[in-house]
């Protein structure tokens, strides 16, 4: 039997699967906010990756399928390990939710042409990886690591970065998952992305 599942329900059983790694207090309720906002159909860009229905869905089940080949690859090599249940909700957790200041960002418009397209109205606008963070930290708690790794998703992208700031730098040499992360990000946007 063949199957017939579009990739925006593939990707949605993915996330679902992988979300129920997250086993913290707080996890449930997140993934609930997450299922009430347009998480599953909102683009993940205006004009680049996932510029269309369910790119923000599809771009984080892939940053989470290339961040645990990473994080598992780095481990194995580093420190001759393999990923533990504790990782796995990690890797989880950051991939899945590194791009939830995109939820509730986007709005279809229509140009003079009669052209759709998408267009930013951010209603909380504290920057980037900073409203993911924010976002996720109303849910559950987080370590240090996991708040700078979310926080600096962007790396050398980040507006901060691009004004002067050294705290990407930091960051990055403190933990090797912030880096880790932003390489997953990039590879889907601009590798393996649509």
């Amino acid at each position: 039997m063949a199957d017939n599942k579009t990739g925006n329900e593939k990707a949605k059983e993915t996330f679902i699967k992988a979300f129920s790694l997250i086993k913290r207090e707080g996890a449930a309720e997140l993934l609930e906010w997450i299922k009430k906002s347009d998480f599953f159909t909102a683009p993940a860009s205006t004009k680049y990756h996932g510029a269309n229905e369910g790119g923000l869905l599809r771009h984080s089940v892939q940053v989470y399928i290339l961040f645990r080949r990473l994080y598992k690859d780095y481990l194995k090599r580093k420190f001759g390990m393999d990923l533990t249940a504790e990782l796995e909700e990690q890797i989880a957790l950051l991939s899945l939710t590194h791009d939830l200041c995109k939820c509730n960002f986007y709005e279809k418009k229509q140009s003079y042409k009669g052209e759709e397209y998408y267009a930013i109205n951010d209603k909380l606008p504290i920057g980037h990886g900073e409203k993911s963070l924010y976002i996720v930290m109303q849910f559950i708690k987080v370590t240090d690591e996991e708040a700078l790794a979310i926080r600096w998703h962007m790396g050398a992208f980040d507006e901060a970065v691009k004004g002067g700031s050294y705290s990407y730098s930091a960051a990055q040499n403190m933990c090797p998952v912030v880096a880790l992360l932003h390489c997953a990000d990039i590879l889907a946007s601009q590798v393996y992305g649509e």
